[in-house]
């Protein structure tokens, strides 16, 4: 089962903070107002998370629960039979640059019988 997860987000500015609180800030992956990170719930963690709780937010997040291997390749088939289905049915489009090949060729023996007629 996957480990739980923690959300930081830091609601206030390190400006005036002691140097250590600002170290801890860039481990915990803030730097900025706003900014969030989440990080597994693991001691050390927690460590950094007490030296700078009046910097952060911090919410537990619910692990995901994992998808079942059968359905997920069930779906994974199932995809991959909708995307060649689409394929199978297109016929091959008609042939256009030819045709405007023959009305060029067309136009030009027009042109060569006028200047044979005069």
């Amino acid at each position: 089962m996957a480990d739980p997860t923690l959300k930081v987000t830091q609601y206030r500015s390190a400006i005036g903070s002691k140097p250590k609180q600002r170290g801890t800030l860039r481990a915990l992956g803030l730097g900025k107002i706003g900014r969030s990170h989440e990080l597994p719930d693991r001691p050390e963690i927690r460590g950094m998370l007490a030296r700078v709780p009046h910097l952060v937010k911090v919410e537990e997040v619910a692990p995901e629960k994992p998808a079942k291997k059968a359905s997920a390749e069930k779906a994974s088939a199932e995809k991959a039979s909708a995307e060649k289905a689409p394929a199978a049915k297109k016929a091959p489009a008609a042939k256009k640059a030819p045709a405007k090949d023959e009305a060029a060729a067309d136009e030009a023996d027009e042109s060569a019988k006028e200047e044979d007629e005069s």
